[in-house]
């Protein structure tokens, strides 16, 4: 148990908590449904509740949509530079935990504010615009269709096993410059890393080596790939920042765009009025994209701020060098913004699905392609594409950060 205490109450805002009465963020308590989680803080705290991270971690847990824009827009009182951490700058925290795998410093655009984010980040969207427009939808439906081919025959699939889990990863393995044979062991990694645990730091250092690699040959063996366009940017990154780029793409890119194509299966699948207006023509699949970009966020929470100064969010008081963690899915949820969630949001992108403000997601159009191509696909391979078991058959596993698809049984004509 971390011994740090929580905050108390400033000006009538959050109670007194201490580390026995903060709600566990992770383990058993979030692993079926998190929204039972986030309604119950929301109860007891509002919009912003005391939460403690794996290895008993305090962290402020974002609820509210409001508050979420204010952290995600002001960089300059809510900063991503994870060397203001108090807890870590103090000795709290292992350099070896779980917890820094998701929201320690690195030498990439996510860990930096200002100038040196604008100079990382501009390395990473001119290459991303790059590789999109060089046939990338090509790539997606020659994976697509391979992966199709291995159940074509037998009028029966999982379409999270068989199909979502690892199209992305073989995706990027293309754009990346990367063997294709390793697109199934970085998926495994990736998934490893967000969830946490033990071998959280052993899956990082497999996808480091495979990229240190990569980085080392595309120098002496440049390509039109994501990994040459690093190198040879006129941001003059360095070899440590170019190799946790590519890991910051092929983690965030993999496990956001498969989570999600997962999530639009689903509800085209669980839905006929989905179903039927993508056949008919009357709805296009980036409509699906944004129901789910409500509902299902890829990313649940995301990590982490650090306050900057002592302030109130929220009717909380946030002290100087605190941990913050966006509640994406618990913001887009949030009943004083959407007070109904069951009418529909078609038109409506101002979701916290892609994250907001300077740190945006930037690769999100190369995963809405990825995610259309590969529905576009699979419902032109397989007719009379259906659900096998009962809606409510479904389940998924959370963890701290995201909330997965179990799984996506499914039959079809042969």
């Amino acid at each position: 148990m971390n011994d740090q205490t929580l905050p108390g109450p400033v000006d009538g805002g959050c109670p007194v908590v201490n580390g026995e009465d903060v709600i566990r963020l992770y383990g058993p308590a979030v692993s079926t449904d998190p929204h039972v989680i986030y309604r119950r803080l929301r109860g007891e705290y509002g919009s912003v509740a005391p939460v403690l991270l794996e290895g008993d971690v305090p962290a402020w847990l974002v609820l509210g949509y409001r508050e979420n824009r204010r952290v995600l827009d002001n960089p300059l009182q809510f900063s991503r530079d994870s060397r203001i951490w108090r807890d870590f700058r103090e000795g709290r925290i292992d350099a070896t935990s779980p917890l820094m795998q998701m929201v320690g410093w690195r030498p990439d655009c996510v860990s930096q504010d200002g100038e040196p984010h604008r100079r990382l980040r501009g390395a990473v969207t001119d290459n991303l615009y790059a590789v999109a427009g060089r046939g990338i939808r090509r790539h997606i439906t020659h994976f697509a269709n391979k992966q199709i081919d291995a159940f074509a025959d037998t009028g029966r699939a999982d379409l999270v096993a068989d199909f979502a889990e690892y199209l992305p990863m073989l995706v990027l393995t293309r754009v990346f410059g990367l063997a294709e044979r390793e697109g199934r062991n970085l998926a495994e990694s990736s998934k490893q890393v967000i969830k946490g645990g033990a071998d959280a730091l052993t899956h990082n250092e497999r996808i480091m080596g495979i990229l240190g690699e990569l980085a080392a040959r595309k120098r002496t063996e440049p390509g039109s790939d994501f990994a040459s366009g690093l190198i040879e940017h006129h941001s003059g990154l360095d070899e440590e920042e170019i190799v946790n780029h590519l890991r910051l793409v092929l983690i965030t890119a993999h496990t956001m765009t498969s989570n999600l194509l997962a999530r639009a299966l689903q509800l085209v699948l669980t839905d006929a009025s989905w179903l039927s207006g993508l056949v008919s023509g009357q709805l296009n699949l980036s409509a699906v994209v944004e129901e789910v970009m409500w509902n299902s966020p890829p990313l649940a929470v995301l990590p982490g701020r650090f306050a900057t100064a002592d302030l109130e969010l929220g009717g909380c008081p946030v002290k100087e060098g605190d941990l913050l963690v966006l509640g994406l899915a618990a913001g887009n949820h949030d009943p004083e913004i959407r007070p109904d969630t069951g009418i529909s949001v078609q038109g409506n992108a101002s979701h916290l699905a892609f994250s907001a403000g300077p740190h945006e997601c930037p690769g999100q159009n190369l995963g809405q392609a990825i995610i259309e191509t590969a529905v576009d696909v699979l419902l032109h391979r397989l007719p009379g594409l259906r659900l096998a078991v009962s809606p409510s058959e479904l389940t998924s596993t959370a963890s701290t950060w995201e909330s997965r698809l179990d799984s996506l049984p499914v039959e079809f004509a042969v």
